[in-house]
């Protein structure tokens, strides 16, 4: 059976998602696409969905009989009404990070489809699918004993100019906020925020580099740099210390040059290059459990929680102070 999907937004991610559908995954094909830039939708349909259909409206493609899964690229303030509409529809839906702008809308996903009684909902955190990522969580879980302490560090070689201070959460920590509440299997209960000497690139809107500090409710203390003009690279670093020994993420391998009496190993500059093999793993996976009529993989409760978690940090930005994070109880649809 192949599985066909309707792609809301075709802009970077959504047009990377239907190449790596059309030409990388096997049993699914994007037979409907939907953006608010008709210009855009037609190019992706002549380069790579040919027999696509587009829609004028996301809402219509959800609807459609052409569609039988949906992919939510769009951009993030369209995605709380599409993912609703997906779960109406009773059609597993992807939705790229986040799943909601606010944490009440991603709340109200989380409500819908727990009265739905399925889950239907996949959210976009690619980094629980990276092959470093699931080495480093078996070391976790087979020889390093509990968790007592976290270092993280999240850096990008530069920014654009629109690129201001909450973004450094919502925009980019929200993949450590997500992967590390995984990795130790663990929910958050405060957040700090400090800020060290700015960085001399980064401009009036944005305070850069930032340190983010986590406790969870089992007591692990965790510490983020999050660097968004760092001029190296993409470089992305997770170091867990435990009762009875140490595990870190494997770099990405690389060829070790010797050259000019010189050692060196190349840093990726583009998050794309560093976690394509993931996003490909992650929509497979997506691709698999609609077939059956269902969702995997991070869950409509885990885009909530990044959300609460995210909308804390912001406010420990502003206010320097430890501001706690509260959960309600869990549905048990994500027990």
């Amino acid at each position: 059976m192949t599985l066909c999907i309707g792609v809301i937004g075709t802009g970077m991610i959504g047009r990377d998602h239907t190449r790596r559908i059309q030409n990388v995954i096997a049993g699914a094909e994007v037979t409907a696409l939907s953006d608010v830039n008709r210009d855009s939708a037609r190019a992706v349909q002549a380069d790579l969905a040919p027999t696509a259909e587009i829609f004028d409206d996301g809402r219509a493609l959800i609807a459609s009989d052409l569609v039988g899964a949906i992919l939510v690229c769009s951009w993030g303030g369209t995605h709380e009404e599409y993912v609703l509409a997906a779960i109406e529809a009773s059609k597993p839906v992807f939705c790229e990070k986040p799943l909601a702008t606010t944490a009440e809308g991603a709340r109200r996903i989380v409500e819908a489809e727990a009265k739905h009684g399925t889950r239907l909902v996949q959210v976009g955190f690619m980094r629980r699918y990276d092959a470093g990522y699931r080495m480093l969580k078996r070391a976790i879980e087979e020889e390093t004993g509990a968790p007592l302490m976290v270092h993280a560090a999240h850096r990008n070689p530069a920014v654009p100019e629109q690129y201001v201070t909450p973004m450094a959460i919502h925009d980019t920590l929200i993949h450590e906020i997500d992967v590390l509440r995984w990795l130790l299997d663990d929910d958050y209960v405060s957040a700090q925020v400090v800020f060290p000497r700015r960085s001399p690139h980064a401009h009036a809107a944005l305070a850069d580099p930032q340190i983010v500090l986590l406790e969870t409710a089992k007591g692990v203390r965790i510490d983020v740099e999050v660097f968004v003009n760092c001029r190296y690279g993409y470089d992305i670093q997770c170091e867990v210390v435990g009762e009875e020994g140490l595990a870190r993420l494997p770099d990405p391998m690389s060829v070790a040059v010797r050259r000019n009496a010189q050692a060196r190993n190349p840093v990726l500059t583009d998050w794309k290059d560093r976690f394509v093999e993931s996003y490909d793993i992650e929509l497979a996976d997506f691709v698999a459990a609609a077939k059956c009529g269902t969702a995997s993989g991070p869950s409509a409760w885990d885009g909530y929680v990044a959300a609460v978690t995210s909308d804390a940090c912001v406010k420990a930005q502003e206010t320097g102070a430890v501001e706690p994070i509260e959960l309600p109880t869990r549905p048990a649809l994500y027990d």
